[in-house]
């Protein structure tokens, strides 16, 4: 039986609405091709963030972002190169923009910062790694605030495209299951920069297989797996299939406030359950009322990145399910030797 699937305000459905026409082999609409031709002006107006400048000193300097809009796993690669770079005893520093947060002064965000001032990614972030984590308006200054604390790796949280920053190592990543969707420069496409930008960069990193990806282009795959679930509060840990047999057959409501959610609904019902899905905007503002709906749930279950705005709610019986990195020991042991040489030329 077809599980029943929400799509929950304005801003959720034009998103819905535009990826189905970016990830489409449809022609788009002209009035997104029209507007593609503004954007592209636009983009050429600019000047975009330089790869492979050597800074004379400093921390090295690391962005991962993407030339695509929406999630294509830049979070989670992000935890992973902190702890990687703790693997090789350095302390690591996040620049973010804090995009959807309350206010815009710089501001270092610690595990018990609240989402609303820092935004939902930093926060996810400073409680799964070590690093220093500052979110700024302008990047730039996230990374003079992180310089001042004396990080030995700064490792830029999305900021590919951002004017006039230059970074030691660029990090593309690109979800391998929509790859570049239809060729289209934003609107009318997914794309913030042409496909040819792929082999300007040091490293590009599919989130799993990419079988449509360039002719000739080198690239890393990630796996991402799915942990255990954890409550809310903070108390309990259960497998998915514990938690499923827990429930038996209770309502269970998905919640998922980010960019590309179908792999989250789609592992939950090979996992066997049956879920209501509401499919929110990505970085949500959730509120409490938006859990009206689920009053009935035998259990709520969401993401990660959703479950760090929804803990002061008081929701009874939900949990999240967090979401792993895991990169190939080869990349691994190319980007750590490439960090250390920068290291050394500034030693």
């Amino acid at each position: 039986m077809a599980t029943e699937v929400r799509t929950e305000g304005l801003r959720a459905r034009i998103e819905s609405r535009l990826h189905g026409h970016w990830y489409s082999e449809d022609v788009p609409p002209w009035h997104l091709r029209a507007l593609e031709g503004v954007y592209r002006c636009f983009r050429r107006g600019g000047q975009h963030g330089a790869a492979g400048v050597v800074a004379e000193a400093g921390a090295p300097r690391i962005v991962v972002g993407n030339i695509t809009a929406g999630g294509s796993g830049k979070t989670p690669l992000v935890i992973a190169l902190c702890r990687l770079a703790g693997e090789l005893g350095l302390r690591a520093g996040v620049a973010s923009s804090g995009y959807g947060r309350n206010g815009s002064e710089t501001i270092e965000v610690g595990a018990g910062t609240d989402p609303r001032l820092c935004g939902d990614e930093p926060l996810l972030l400073a409680q799964n790694t070590a690093a220093a984590v500052v979110v700024a308006r302008r990047r730039r200054d996230a990374l003079a605030r992180l310089e001042a604390l004396g990080v030995d790796v700064i490792i830029a949280d999305d900021g590919l495209q951002t004017p006039g920053l230059r970074w030691d190592i660029t990090v593309c990543v690109v979800d391998g299951e929509r790859g570049t969707g239809n060729g289209h420069l934003l609107p009318a496409g997914p794309l913030r920069e042409p496909p040819a930008r792929l082999h300007e960069l040091d490293y590009v990193v599919s989130k799993g297989e990419w079988p449509q990806r360039p002719r000739g282009l080198a690239c890393w795959v990630m796996r991402i797996e799915y942990g255990a679930t954890r409550s809310l509060d903070g108390r309990e840990t259960l497998s998915l299939a514990e938690l499923r047999r827990r429930i038996g057959a209770g309502r269970v409501h998905a919640v998922a406030g980010i960019a590309y959610p179908d792999p989250f609904f789609t592992m939950l019902r090979k996992q066997g359950f049956a879920p209501v899905a509401h499919r929110f905007a990505d970085h949500q503002r959730f509120e409490a009322g938006d859990f009206a709906p689920m009053r009935d749930a035998a259990a709520i279950i969401m993401t990660e990145k959703d479950a760090v705005k929804c803990r002061g709610f008081g929701l009874r019986n939900a949990w999240f399910v967090p979401v792993e990195a895991v990169l190939p020991t080869a990349f691994k042991e190319q980007f750590s030797a490439h960090v250390e040489r920068l290291r050394r030329k500034r030693t």
